[in-house]
């Protein structure tokens, strides 16, 4: 009877400790979720600076003789 109990009480801890690392793995996709959405805005708003300084430029090109 020890060893049925021991297997039981066993299995349960395994599928315990997949669900604790389950849920961690879970928490750390969506921080690397939030932190992909982050620089994507960072680099649309680099990428919108550099559109109008080069706008700028080729307006100062255009005027020089």
């Amino acid at each position: 009877m020890f060893w049925p109990m021991l297997a039981i009480a066993l299995g349960f801890l395994g599928i315990a400790v997949l669900g604790v690392l389950a849920i961690r793995v879970f928490i750390e996709a969506q921080r690397l979720g939030h932190q992909v959405t982050r620089t994507t805005e960072r680099v649309n708003r680099a990428a919108e600076d550099l559109e109008r300084a080069a706008t700028r430029l080729a307006a100062t090109g255009k005027s020089l003789p």
